[in-house]
């Protein structure tokens, strides 16, 4: 009886080599392909193949290859009139999803902190939820008499920091309708109730890249805040910190502006966002 013909080595060690080289490979290309990904990204206006390709360092066919099937999945999508890709809306939806209010607030609480020490005063994370906004996150100053205010709050928009600069991101005809629907109450002697001139306000705020709130919602107390930006570049949010009028003027709100500002930019980069600027002008 024959005995069957032992394998050689060699062959054994041919197939481990090729299949280490096929693992290789396989990685090699999903590394292309995020590095593609993350450059198209970058581009908001999109961008042609060939800036593409010497971007990333590859070779016009294999960058082709490579955004067809992203394409094809429809994670890169190409604008015909200019043949420019961008980013496809199902890359939107899965950064959508991941990016949930307990995300969000494990990504503000350490850059809370930051600017908590920083400033001396207490810090906030709020977001909209329907016509008022609501605070997800919160850090106490490390001084005396630092304010109470609990997670889970919901707030006027109109007579916060935090609710003026996330109105201060919606377009004209939406600020419009807002106004349309709410009524300006008075709920201290210096909340704005006159439309025209929360109008002026929120402009303000748009060019100036901060919103204040001057004793407007509780007289005891004064703030400021500043947008916070996704992965799509709108405001998704806004971060601010506040303390007593007794303590904190206004001018001393806009002394710690650039501790404000530092923490908006960290903080919407953490949320993916790319090349903002949260700094007043």
């Amino acid at each position: 009886m024959r005995r069957p013909a032992k394998k050689p080595a060699a062959t054994d060690a041919a197939a481990a080599a090729e299949g280490a080289e096929r693992t290789q490979g396989g990685v090699q290309s999903i590394a292309r392909a995020f590095s593609i990904l993350e450059e198209v990204a970058r581009n908001r206006e999109g961008i042609g193949l060939a800036e593409l390709s010497k971007r990333v360092g590859l070779h016009n066919s294999t960058t082709f290859h490579l955004v067809r099937t992203m394409v094809s999945l429809g994670y890169i999508r190409q604008i015909q009139d200019s043949k420019r890709y961008r980013i496809g809306r199902p890359l939107f939806a899965l950064a959508a999803s991941a990016l949930d209010e307990m995300e969000m607030v494990s990504m503000a609480t350490p850059v809370l902190e930051k600017l908590a020490h920083d400033t001396g005063e207490s810090a906030h994370f709020a977001t909209r939820i329907g016509d008022a906004v609501v605070v997800l996150a919160r850090t106490p100053g490390p001084g005396a008499f630092q304010l109470t205010e609990r997670v889970g709050v919901v707030r006027p928009a109109y007579c916060t920091a935090l609710g003026k600069v996330i109105l201060a991101a919606l377009s004209p005809e939406q600020l419009e309708h807002y106004l349309d629907r709410v009524t300006l109450e008075a709920l201290t002697s210096t909340t704005i109730t006159d439309k025209a001139r929360l109008r002026h306000e929120i402009e303000e705020i748009r060019h100036a890249g901060i919103g204040f709130d001057d004793g407007e919602f509780n007289s005891e107390v004064r703030c400021a805040a500043m947008p916070v930006y996704d992965f799509s570049g709108q405001v998704t949010g806004a971060i601010g910190i506040s303390g007593p009028v007794w303590r904190l003027s206004i001018q001393g709100l806009q002394s710690r502006s650039k501790n404000l500002a530092a923490s908006a930019k960290s903080l919407s980069e953490a949320f993916g966002a790319s090349d903002v600027l949260n700094a007043p002008k």
